[in-house]
């Protein structure tokens, strides 16, 4: 089955359609950033397609106009939320830059060989909107682009959301409330509700992670709207249980009414219940990770770090990063209050034995190992920092993981083994009938060996759609109904 029919828009009719009869992903589009930004970043095209003489390789490159973007996460023009609308396409990669706030639209009508099709210059919204440092990107049913913005230009925080038409012209400020700060975003009309999530003070995390700054410049809230309307109806303060809520995911079946956010800082994934009764969201601690006690680190604990989530597109599997500790994790959550841990794979990380760290035999034990992990080698490359960015092919099958998350972190936590080596992406397979991860011995791409010097390598995006960026509308429901 095809992405598009001769009587639909973009993407699948439902997420079980794309789970059972989707694409085989046989490219991904991943942002390289230059770390110290002396050339611009750039979009690569990677060949995930084993029958092809360039599996395994980037295949094209196309730089962005400017120098210094921090080129971060992306969306789409147009998503499965516009399915029922046949002059919908999905045509164009939505990039926004972190940093810079420049945000890019990226044409793949030729799919190996993305060019610009135009671009908003971060100082043009900052003086049309007020807002900078863009996140998230969602494409809306009406055809318009949804962007969560973390700051203001003079680099104070500030959450709101960008809105472009579809030709990427600035429409504005979708909300006239600022919240304290900004990050992700998930909206399910079905529910008339969006949920956005909290990150930090741009001037602050933009140049590294300072502990000392944890209660003044970084969040701990999630921001509950009346889609309809706009407005906020609920601000949930997660506590010291929710300590930097990054990601959030909704259930994919768009008649389900849960959703998970990960914790970065207090390392929890937190459940998610909206209850129609009162319009109001519940949350409960569903996946507590105690942090390690180590020694020979900046801290006497090291927290886990969870820094990305995804739901398969079955609702039945949720993967998750934890950068700093240096696993994967996948939990069944057929019932979603009461995840059960299915399997663990160790990447690399602080606490691998090739590090400084040192693991007591205790936590050692908490953990279920008997040593300290190996740093994770495949092709004979080792695999820089920790697990970082996820994506999961439509079919459940195939995990995608790179490992950079902000190159000021990034060279903070893992030194000059990230400036030197660059990053790297590589490929898990996941067996869902015994809930098992595995590495794909014969998929590398190592972004420190590009032919201009060592990247970052951050959000992997497949041209047919994936689990993080489309979003179902449910039956007889509309984007803004």
């Amino acid at each position: 089955m095809s992405e598009t029919s001769c009587c639909s828009g973009p993407g699948y009719e439902t997420p079980l359609a794309a789970f059972t009869s989707g694409s085989i992903e046989k490219l991904i589009y991943v942002p390289a950033v230059v770390p110290d930004g002396s050339r611009p970043d750039y979009l690569a095209t990677v060949d995930v397609d084993p029958s092809s003489e360039t599996f395994s390789q980037v295949i094209h490159r196309l730089p962005m106009p400017f120098k210094g973007d921090e080129l971060h996460h992306s969306g789409w023009n147009a998503c499965s939320s516009c399915y029922g609308d046949p002059s919908a396409s999905r045509r164009y990669l939505v990039l926004p830059a972190l940093k810079s706030g420049n945000i890019y639209s990226i044409d793949v009508l030729n799919a190996r060989e993305p060019t610009h099709n135009t671009y908003i210059k971060g100082e043009d919204i900052g003086n049309a909107t007020g807002l900078a440092y863009p996140h998230s990107s969602h494409c809306l049913g009406n055809g318009s682009i949804m962007i969560s913005t973390t700051g203001k230009a003079d680099g104070s925080h500030a959450g709101n959301f960008l809105l472009l038409t579809s030709d990427f012209k600035i429409i504005g400020k979708w909300s006239q409330e600022d919240t304290n700060f900004g990050y992700d975003f998930w909206y399910q009309p079905k529910f008339n509700t969006m949920i956005s999530t909290e990150f930090g003070t741009p001037n602050k995390f933009i140049h590294g992670f300072n502990p000392a700054d944890i209660s003044s410049d970084y969040g701990s809230k999630l921001h509950v709207y009346n889609w309809k309307e706009r407005t906020l109806r609920q601000t949930i303060d997660l506590g010291g249980d929710g300590l930097i809520p990054l990601e959030i995911r909704f259930a994919h079946d768009p008649l389900k009414s849960y959703g998970f956010v990960g914790a970065a800082l207090s390392s929890n994934i937190i459940y998610l219940d909206f209850d129609p009764s009162n319009e109001k969201v519940n949350h409960q601690v569903v996946i507590k990770q105690p942090w390690v006690e180590v020694e020979g680190w900046a801290l006497p604990t090291l927290p886990p770090l969870i820094t990305d989530i995804l739901l398969s597109l079955d609702d039945k599997w949720l993967f998750f990063s934890n950068w700093l500790r240096g696993d994967v994790l996948v939990y069944d959550v057929s019932t979603p209050s009461l995840p059960v841990l299915a399997d663990r794979l160790f990447i690399g990380g602080s606490i691998s034995k090739q590090g400084s760290v040192k693991v007591p035999k205790a936590s050692l034990e908490a953990l279920e190992l008997t040593d300290q992990p190996n740093r994770l080698r495949v092709k004979g490359v080792e695999i820089q920092g920790g697990p970082q960015m996820l994506q999961l092919s439509l079919d459940g099958k195939r995990l995608y993981v790179t490992n950079s998350l902000l190159s000021s972190w990034d060279l903070q936590f893992y030194g000059d083994n990230f400036k030197h080596n660059g990053s790297q992406l590589i490929r898990l397979n996941f067996n869902a009938s015994t809930g098992k991860l595995s590495i794909d011995e014969d998929f590398l791409v190592d972004f420190g060996k590009e032919p201009d010097g060592a990247v970052l390598a951050h959000e992997c995006r497949y041209p047919g759609g994936d689990c993080s960026s489309d979003i179902w509308l449910a039956p007889g429901t509309t984007w803004d109904s």
